[in-house]
């Protein structure tokens, strides 16, 4: 499972020219996931996200967790996080099938949603429109292969 978690001031998913996810402050998360990911390492992941501490505090030093100053996540499925670049066009053999995927990131949606954190989120395998001004700018990846 790999994460690209974008802090932000603001963000949107639009699909056909609609609105579907809108939040203030918080993340803009682009979610993919791989063959073998399980709930557990969504489990993992989401600890990771909601403990990370990239927001800063009265000294500008980044002290503070989405949960410390009530921020919200933007969730945007993104398989492409997964491509494969032998040759000049990507190929994404790597990525889960889409119904296992689809089932993995609402559960991760979900389990986010019971740590209490305001997730809205675009609609899985649809052309989505993302817009957020990016706060920082800060971006950070998480991949579970690597930071678990």
């Amino acid at each position: 499972m790999k994460v690209v978690i974008q802090r932000a001031n603001d963000a949107n998913v639009k699909i056909n020219n609609k609105v579907v996810g809108k939040i203030d402050k918080g993340y803009v998360i682009l979610v993919g996931l791989k063959h073998g990911d399980t709930k557990d390492i969504v489990d993992k992941m989401c600890d990771k996200i909601i403990n990370l501490r990239i927001f800063e505090d009265e000294n500008q030093k980044m002290n503070y967790s989405i949960k410390d100053v009530n921020g919200k996540i933007l969730s945007v499925s993104q398989f492409t996080l997964y491509a494969k670049l032998s040759g000049r066009r990507p190929s994404f053999t790597d990525a889960m099938k889409y119904n296992e995927a689809k089932e993995l990131y609402h559960y991760f949606n979900d389990k986010l949603r019971s740590l209490n954190i305001i997730v809205e989120e675009g609609v899985f395998g649809e052309d989505m429109k993302v817009s957020f001004t990016n706060d920082g700018p800060v971006t950070i990846m998480i991949d579970s292969e690597i930071d678990f």
